[in-house]
């Protein structure tokens, strides 16, 4: 079954974590397929006789199988290394909505966190050097309470958080939910299509 929205509540933005971890299974998205193109075109010449002089009557029978391995390792950094990590940074995504803050992990595997804008107390913005450069940051909301959440590597961190705290200062006088209104409920869907009153998407 579907997860409403409770009833006058808007989704305000939809994010998803900074872009920078997918520099590198980008660029090895790019060079391993070339390498591997690069060393069956180096064995298919014989490469490995001219290496090899003593293997060069075997070198013929062995082609197939090194040409096979460089395809194999290939697939297995693709495959093993780039795309989880693909998958990962797209299923993950962080809703602010104007009563709470939502973060969503894994595709396969689902894990939601969320936190009532209402009973948040202090909004702190935690930045590396690199972080800073980037203008993301890890997003932490002070509850008071255990449950109190970090939103990792935000894009325009301070830019979230101002989003953040113009919901807070719109919620009506009695606080919209209370404290007994967060929740973690890793098997809850979202209505990504419903966007009410949104402002933009990152």
């Amino acid at each position: 079954m579907r997860k409403e929205l409770h009833p006058g509540e808007q989704v305000i933005v939809v994010s998803r974590p900074q872009p920078r971890t997918l520099i590198v299974p980008a660029l090895l998205f790019i060079l391993i397929p070339a390498l591997a193109a690069y060393a069956s075109a180096w064995i298919v010449k014989g490469g490995p006789a001219r290496l090899v002089p003593l293997a060069k009557d075997s070198a013929r029978e062995w082609t197939p199988w090194l040409i096979g391995a460089c395809i194999a390792l290939a697939a297995w950094v693709l495959l093993g290394y780039c795309l989880p990590r693909v998958m990962g940074w797209h299923a993950t995504k962080y809703i602010l909505t104007s009563q709470r803050l939502v973060a969503r992990y894994g595709m396969l595997r689902r894990r939601d966190e969320q936190v009532p804008l209402a009973t948040v107390r202090n909004v702190v913005i935690h930045q590396s050097l690199l972080q800073r450069v980037l203008r993301s940051g890890n997003i932490s909301l002070e509850t008071g309470h255990p449950t109190s959440m970090v939103v990792p590597d935000v894009p325009e961190a301070a830019t979230f958080r101002n989003f953040i705290l113009d919901a807070i200062n719109d919620l009506p006088p009695d606080g919209g939910w209370g404290s007994e209104g967060m929740m973690h409920n890793p098997d809850a869907a979202w209505p990504w299509e419903t966007r009410e009153g949104g402002r933009d998407e990152r």
